[in-house]
């Protein structure tokens, strides 16, 4: 095992967190579950760095460590929902948007081509509200109350980019679906190759 591992490490310890993470959330120990949310917090920017700085990055790391933070947020959305800190508006726009990417990806992969789908600026910026959102509940119910006009703005700015993000994707799917249908997301080589066979048959 070399240190080339660190970071696939962290990212299982993160996994392993989110079973005393709801548990406690559901006991309703907001301090200690908020300490674990923080250290999770960590370590998710943690083995990012390493793995971008050293190179130490993986196809185990980059399926594991999004879909980590994932069921993270999940799980904390579903339990702040049950305890009534949240709408289940929010929590049934993001978990569709979710499905609906994730699923709609993996069908394209499949059915259409290979297609590797990468965060957008606005869904980067849904994520981080997102985990704002959750971090400020969380240290409302366990140190000091925060203005709840803040929160219930913060939450419609969550449900705002999830809807944005969620069409945005639709609509970069569309384009790309558009671009493979004419040709142009064949590379330079393959277009030229492309022309000078049609000339063949043309002239032929």
């Amino acid at each position: 095992m070399g240190l080339n591992t660190i970071p696939n490490i962290i990212t299982v310890m993160r996994v392993v967190l989110i079973a005393p993470f709801a548990y406690f959330m559901w006991q309703q120990d907001y301090v200690t579950a908020l300490i674990i949310f923080l250290i999770a917090g960590v370590s998710d920017g943690l083995d990012g760095l390493l793995a971008k700085r050293f190179n130490w990055q993986s196809r185990f790391g980059s399926i594991t460590d999004p879909l980590a933070d994932k069921v993270l947020l999940f799980v904390a959305l579903l339990l702040l929902v049950m305890k009534g800190q949240l709408s289940w508006t929010l929590f049934w726009i993001s978990t569709s948007r979710d499905i609906f990417i994730v699923g709609g990806a993996t069908a394209y992969h499949y059915l259409v081509e290979p297609y590797e789908m990468r965060p957008t600026l606005i869904s980067k910026w849904n994520t981080a509200l997102m985990i704002l959102l959750v971090l400020l509940v969380l240290v409302h119910l366990a140190w000091f109350a925060l203005p709840l006009q803040l929160l219930e703005s913060l939450e419609i700015a969550v449900i705002l980019t999830c809807v944005i993000s969620g069409l945005h994707y639709i609509w970069l799917g569309f384009c790309h679906y558009r671009a493979r249908g004419d040709g142009s997301s064949l590379k330079p080589e393959a277009q030229e190759k492309g022309q000078v066979s049609n000339k063949a048959v043309e002239k032929g």
